[in-house]
């Protein structure tokens, strides 16, 4: 995702550093340039610097946190050195907790929260990203941001062609995806189907339906309001529109990597003891998933962070 947001700011004439664990990713963009292409195109893209590390940047306007959640502490860790005066940082991951992780490091009222659906992302090899769609850009402030400052950062996505909408209700922005991912990311990974191959299999399409009503039951208990008319034809609606993606949880087990189960199918266990919902089918295909993650070796998430 972060390389398909690095290549359409730059595309637009911004000056965008990319910074990323995968050495490989960082030398073929330096060497060769950034190419996007899918539904935006297809473009290669020269970047201001692209790196593994975020020395000899300097203060930003706009820095996009776009790791995985279990890498966001070591990135927000990282950018301070890219913040200044008017620097606002955007955290965009899947699942819940992100944001707060990224206040325990960088000035909570400098956060925006992003939500971003219906791109079907994935890495062709370094230097090279694909993108099935371009659904949903949404952002919010985490806590004191300033709306105009929201508003210029949006400015800069809307810039580069994504649509962005601002939202005031966090919860309902967030959850809203939530339940997307929810839905698609276990399934898909323990099944190997793409998305339209999950909501065409009836077997496949009954554990993920049974993730997703146990989130919306969660979301019920906890007082968040989703305006997508009935859930399920929402999430059945937009994951029709990319039938072909896979979600990045089933292509980094396809890779050996270990995923964002526990942020996104992992978060509703979690939060249904808590509020006394049961949530039987998320917490078996959590421990699945787990269970396979187990043989898995250690290594570097290959995601770029543009800033």
């Amino acid at each position: 995702m972060g390389s398909v947001y690095a290549a359409l700011m730059a595309s637009v004439g911004h000056a965008v550093h990319a910074v990323t664990l995968w050495a490989d990713h960082a030398a073929a963009m330096r060497d060769h340039g950034l190419r996007v292409e899918g539904a935006s195109g297809d473009r290669t893209v020269r970047l201001a610097s692209a790196g593994t590390t975020t020395a000899g940047i300097g203060p930003c306007d706009l820095v996009i946190i776009a790791t995985k959640a279990f890498d966001v502490a070591a990135a927000a860790q990282a950018c301070t050195p890219l913040i200044g005066s008017g620097t606002v940082v955007q955290t965009i991951q899947n699942g819940l907790g992100s944001p707060e992780v990224v206040a325990t490091v960088i000035d909570p009222d400098r956060i925006a929260v992003g939500v971003v659906g219906g791109f079907g992302a994935s890495m062709r090899g370094p230097g090279h990203a694909h993108h099935n769609g371009l659904e949903m850009i949404r952002f919010g402030a985490f806590a004191g941001l300033p709306r105009e400052r929201l508003e210029t950062a949006a400015a800069i996505w809307d810039s580069a062609g994504f649509r962005t909408s601002l939202f005031d209700d966090l919860g309902r922005m967030v959850w809203e995806k939530l339940i997307m991912n929810v839905t698609f990311s276990g399934t898909t990974t323990l099944t190997g189907l793409t998305i339209g191959g999950v909501m065409a299999d009836p077997d496949a399409w009954r554990v993920a339906q049974g993730c997703a009503e146990e989130a919306i039951a969660v979301a019920a208990a906890i007082g968040v309001t989703l305006e997508v008319g009935d859930p399920l034809d929402h999430i059945r609606r937009l994951g029709g529109k990319i039938p072909e993606a896979r979600p990045s949880m089933l292509l980094d087990h396809r890779a050996g990597r270990r995923g964002e189960v526990e942020a996104i199918n992992g978060a509703i266990p979690r939060l249904g003891r808590r509020w006394g919902v049961a949530t039987p089918v998320n917490d078996t295909v959590v421990a699945l998933i787990k269970a396979r993650e187990a043989a898995f070796p250690v290594a570097a998430d290959p995601e770029t962070c543009p800033v």
